[in-house]
């Protein structure tokens, strides 16, 4: 069996082989089977602690003989043992010794070892896989590839304290995504490892619950399946909460209320429940405090904000614990001048990973700010905030500008900070650089924020216009992504509210009306409301709907007769019988319309429709048709607008429109009541 490795590693090391680590190797040839154990007792000793000892012997092809001996069943017990023991010490080296043992088939051998009765031998086997399986640099699919292994390793779970807790790390670390929480789930996790929650050992304690933390994450099934377990007669929930007093160890602290904050999540417990709101909560402020370690720091923050992204009481809650708003300053201070680190190694570490820090006060602003308008204040009140998120969107770490833009967006959906702190900083500005050039995940945020800074109250609305933006965001529209083509054509809606005549026809240019018209068939419902919304801003005020009409009425007629009569919701029909509105109060445009039949019939038929927004949408449509006020700068006399409007009245008359609104008066509906009323009107005047 080939062992295979990376030529740059393998060039590196075979340099620096011994002979001695040589000998090592050639001793597991030794036809005497006691030579060859001491061989593999020795080869133990010499590799702990050793990585270049390691390296070595992976290179010379230590590992295809070592596997080879555990795997015969004429090898004694005790060497298929030390066997898998050296494997287990040559794991713990560097990522790639991990890869060589995955490449030589490590673990579909230590997973057949597992058949065998005797518990030492599966202890080492166990141990070793768990190292494995650790390893980031793992395929953690491999333990999922032959569908007895989960429940032979879920049998195995009760044989010793060691398989407890070596099963449980390795389900908590191989648990990625809703297919390994189905796998495990339907075998009996949840009965198999509540027991451990209250096991004498510490270690299987803290891997138990650390399982149950990734089985309920995102997952209905399983959080509404934990909150009715009963250990030893207590609900599982009041078992985590016993495991987040201030007397437990941090580790168990955070991830019991993990634990929590998952089930909560998934509505298998109500947020204002005292578990959440009395204990899981305080305590991952808690875990926000300095004392903590940056690795506590960083988790409790960002599980915080998971916990209540949703909820703006617990928002509320949070906000006024533990001043938790000014708390989250000093992450952006780490490590301090003043701080007392004795540990420099801690300390290198840290200055290493502050950017983590930074991240998970962003996401964790940009939670507490999502909803509530006193707490926003709060947040930009706080020491140098607005200036630490605009240093943060040119962070180099990508997730540092993701948090930055994140925690901007949820502060951009106030009205008063848009006109104040984001005005003061000009956020925009390094807004627009972010979009320039970054990952989609970025993408989807920055322009997101863009289109709450482009609405109509706000003061950055005039300089990014003038940035070139219209340009940048029709591109947004020709993305693959749907939510980037969304934000693109929502920025673009927002831009054309009452917009001068200028932007509308910049827009209509940069954009093209081939790209508008393929938008209004684009498969995404998301996206065609939003470019109907841009549609109808485009055509409001009369000279702007009359001169966007003489250019493109024929391909929008098109496209508003297509969307009519397709199958679209009634919000997406709403949307576009008001566009016809628009159309409708244009002076020249209206006959657009009124030379349209087929249109005119279609618009009968939707102010008899069941549903009462369309009848208002369709009713507002003859309304405006039948309107004897021209625009006057359109019009030499009151003579020929009252001609121009009479002759429309006529037909639409002879059509049965005036049956139909006259109908509409007696309406249940209030509003569909009193247009019909004053379209009647019209008529009379």
């Amino acid at each position: 069996m080939a062992c295979l490795l990376e030529a740059p590693l393998r060039i590196s090391v075979l340099s620096e082989v011994t002979a001695t680590s040589r000998h090592y190797v050639d001793r597991l040839f030794d036809p005497d089977p006691q030579k060859v154990l001491q061989g593999v007792i020795d080869m133990k000793n010499a590799v702990i602690g050793n990585n270049k000892q390691k390296a070595n012997l992976i290179v010379l092809g230590a590992v295809p003989r070592l596997l080879y001996l555990l795997q015969q069943s004429s090898s004694s017990p005790e060497l298929r043992t030390e066997c898998a023991v050296v494997l287990g010490s040559l794991a713990m080296g560097t990522e790639n010794n991990i890869k060589s043992l995955v490449d030589c088939h490590i673990i579909p051998a230590l997973l057949q070892g597992l058949l065998c009765p005797d518990l030492i031998f599966i202890e080492a086997c166990l141990r070793c896989l768990r190292t494995v399986f650790i390893s980031p640099v793992t395929p953690v699919q491999l333990l999922y590839t032959d569908p007895t292994v989960i429940p032979h390793l879920m049998s195995l779970l009760s044989r010793s304290q060691r398989t407890q807790e070596y099963i449980t790390q390795i389900f908590s670390h191989c648990c990625k995504t809703p297919e390994h929480q189905t796998v495990l789930f339907s075998h009996g996790a949840i009965q198999n490892i509540a027991p451990l929650l209250i096991y004498h050992s510490y270690k299987v304690r803290m891997q138990a619950l650390k399982c149950f933390s990734v089985l309920a994450y995102e997952n209905t099934q399983v959080s509404m399946t934990l909150v009715n377990v009963l250990v030893e007669g207590e609900l599982l929930s009041q078992v985590f909460v016993r495991m987040m007093q201030r007397d437990q160890p941090i580790e168990m602290q955070l991830t019991a209320a993990k634990c929590l904050t998952y089930m909560c999540r998934a509505g298998a417990i109500r947020t204002d429940d005292s578990c959440v709101v009395l204990k899981a909560l305080p305590c991952l402020v808690r875990m926000c405090s300095k004392e903590h370690l940056l690795e506590e720091r960083v988790e409790g923050a960002e599980t915080l904000a998971y916990l209540m992204e949703p909820d703006v009481e617990l928002q509320r809650i949070a906000s006024t614990t533990d001043h938790l708003v000014a708390m989250l300053a000093d992450y952006f201070k780490y490590p301090s001048s003043v701080s007392a680190i004795n540990d420099i190694k801690r300390l290198d570490h840290d200055l290493k990973h502050a950017h983590e820090l930074r991240q998970a006060a962003f996401k964790l602003y940009a939670s507490l700010g999502s909803n509530d308008e006193d707490i926003r204040k709060k947040i930009t009140e706080t020491e140098n905030m607005m200036d630490r998120i605009v240093s943060g969107l040119s962070e180099s770490s990508i997730k540092v500008r993701l948090a930055a833009v994140r925690c901007l967006h949820s502060l951009s959906r106030s009205v008063q900070q848009l006109r104040t702190s984001f005005h003061d900083h000009a956020v925009w500005k390094p807004l627009m650089k972010l979009l320039q050039n970054a990952p989609d995940e970025v993408l989807v945020m920055a322009s997101s924020t863009l289109c709450n800074l482009l609405l109509e109250f706000s003061p950055s609305k005039e300089p990014i216009l003038e940035s070139g933006v219209i340009e940048l965001l029709c591109g947004l529209t020709q993305s693959d992504s749907p939510a980037l083509r969304v934000n693109g054509i929502w920025a673009l809606m927002n831009m054309a509210f009452q917009a001068d005549q200028k932007v509308k026809v910049e827009i209509v240019r940069s954009l093209g009306t081939e790209q508008l018209f393929r938008l209004l068939s684009d498969p995404d419902s998301n996206v065609l409301m939003k470019t109907l919304g841009l549609l109808r801003n485009l055509l409001s005020t009369r000279t702007h709907i009359d001169q966007i009409m003489s250019s493109h009425g024929k391909q929008i007629m098109q496209a508003v007769t297509l969307i009519l009569e397709a199958e679209h919701s009634i919000e997406v029909k709403e949307q576009t019988l008001c566009i016809l509105a628009n159309i409708a109060d244009g002076n020249a445009a209206k006959e657009l319309i009124m030379t349209n039949d087929d249109m005119l019939q279609k618009i009968k038929h939707y102010m008899g429709h069941s549903n009462v927004k369309l009848q208002l949408a369709a009713t507002f449509c003859i309304s405006n048709l039948i309107w004897n006020e021209e625009d006057v700068q359109a019009v030499v006399n009151s003579d020929c607008a009252h001609k121009g409007s009479q002759e429309r009245q006529d037909k639409l008359r002879e059509m049965g429109f005036v049956d139909v609104l006259h109908k509409l008066t007696q309406a249940s509906d209030p509003n569909l009541c009193d247009r019909a009323k004053t379209a009647m009107q019209q008529y009379l005047a």
